[in-house]
Parts: C-alpha cells; structure tokens; sequence
C-alpha cells in the first residue's frame, strides 16, 4: 500500500466515524509513522509502506477511532508556530487560545509589561508562548499538578526560553509570594462538571482536573477575580480565557468586586466569546 492510498483510507475511516479534520490527522499521524515532514508525504505520496509501517499505521488509526486524541498518540501539538510535547496529564493546547495570547501580547507591548504570572499553566503553552514573543519578560508560571510542570518545563527548553521562566507548583494563588506584577494571564478549568460526561470522546480523555470547573463551571474564576488585585500592580491587567457562554456570568464576577476597570471580551475566530480582558485601578 502506498502512502497516499493509506492516508486515503484512514481518512475515509475517520470520515465515516464523524471524526473531526479527517484528512489533517490521516496525514498528520502518517508524518508520525513515518518521523517525516508534510513535504515529504507530498512529494513521496507513490512510494510503498513496509507491512511493518502499514500495521503500525492502522493500529493507531484505530486507536483514533476509538477515542484517543491525535495528540496523545504523537505527543506533538502545533501552538503560536512552536512545538508543544504533551500527553494525557495536559490539556491539549488549542487555536482558541492563541486569541487569549495574542491579546496578552498586544496589551505588554502597549503598558511595557515584562513581569506576568500564568496560573493553570499546563502544557506551558501560554507562559511559554509570552516569554517567546515578549523580549526581555519574565513569566512565573503555576500549576497543581507536578506532571504538568515538569512537561512544561520540558516545553520550555525545547523552545529555548527556560531562563525567563520559573515554574512554580500552587493551587491558584494560594503558594505564591506576594509579589505584584504587570499582568496575570489564565486558562483555567471553565467546564460544567455535569456536562463533562457529554463532550466528545477525545475531550473526555483529557485530564479531568484540566476541565472540571465545578458544578457552575465558574469556581476558578471566582478565586481568581477576588485574589488577583492583591498581586497586581495599579493598572496591571488580569486576562482570562472562558468558555463560550460565560462571558456575562463572568463579567458579573468582576463587577461584583468593585476594583476592576475597563473590562472588555474579545471574541475567537469562530466568533465566539473566548477572552475577558479587565484591569485594576479606576
């Protein structure tokens, strides 16, 4: 079988199945199979698989088929053009996200913001993603979970940006010195615990902690919105990722604590709420 005949085949297995992006993850895993580059799969999509490459192959299309995320197979997702490795103890990064650091970005280089705190960190995709495309910044970033910040940290040599970041294990705030910072940027868990049994399968993989937002799907954000202030600066920003139909009950949150200004959402490219935007001060 050759490579373009497989990856038609695996593509028409995941079509059939309703699994999303057939043909990128046909294409995608065979790069994998192959530890080749998409170029090559072009240019040598004639040439002939050895059993070997076709059995192993189409046991992870199977895989696929069954559940598993792409990711989890490859250990590799693409995140602001650098090379994340991650794996079932981290949530999978995602396009969506990208609007969250895009904007963060835009917000430093307007205040010259340099010291900024990610929580929830995971992957290490956000505070590495800053560090990377903010010169001279120095990211703190936390996480509960200790497999979390030991990928992150494995992301952050990979990408070269290990020396302006310090990755600290706390729940929240709760283990951080008190310090005060330019900005405090977040991706927290945002799902309704109720509903996690009903998101897609490959979702469903993901590490619960990643996910579970209470029963309201608005716990973290309570924490977060009510401590935040006590470790920014006078005009320091708070930027949090949400999911796309808690932007008023999160606004609400805000609102509640009287010490936030000029609060604004920002939309992903789906058009979907997807970023809060507030700051301290008046």
């Amino acid at each position: 079988m050759t490579i373009r005949e497989a990856i038609s085949k695996a593509s028409l297995q995941f079509k059939t199945k309703n699994i999303e992006a057939p043909k990128l993850k046909a294409r995608l895993l065979m790069q994998f199979i192959l530890k080749q580059t998409r170029q090559y799969i072009i240019v040598y999509d004639e040439k002939n698989l050895t059993l070997k490459q076709e059995k192993s192959y189409f046991e992870k299309v199977e895989k696929i088929i069954q559940g598993i995320p792409l990711q989890h197979i490859t250990h590799q997702q693409e995140f602001m053009k650098m090379n994340f490795y991650v794996s079932k103890d981290v949530l999978i990064p995602r396009p969506d996200t990208e609007v969250l650091v895009e904007e963060v970005i835009k917000i430093a280089k307007k205040i010259n913001a340099k010291k900024i705190l990610d929580l929830c960190t995971g992957s290490g995709a956000i505070a590495i993603s800053l560090a990377k495309y903010i010169p001279n910044s120095q990211i703190t970033a936390t996480d509960i979970s200790h497999k979390a910040l030991e990928i992150a940290e494995k992301n952050a040599k990979n990408n070269e940006v290990d020396k302006q970041i310090a990755f600290l294990y706390s729940d929240l705030l709760q283990q951080i010195p008190k310090e005060k910072y330019d900005m405090i940027v977040s991706n927290p868990p945002y799902i309704q615990r109720g509903l996690i049994k009903s998101l897609e399968e490959e979702v469903q993989k993901e590490p619960q902690i990643a996910l579970d937002g209470g029963w309201d799907g608005l716990d973290f954000y309570r924490r977060i919105i009510k401590q935040a202030d006590e470790y920014l600066k006078y005009g320091g920003y708070l930027c949090l990722e949400i999911g796309y139909d808690q932007k008023i009950d999160v606004i609400d949150l805000i609102e509640q604590e009287e010490k936030y200004t000029d609060t604004y959402g920002k939309k992903d490219l789906y058009g979907n709420d997807r970023v809060i935007i507030t700051k301290v001060g008046d």
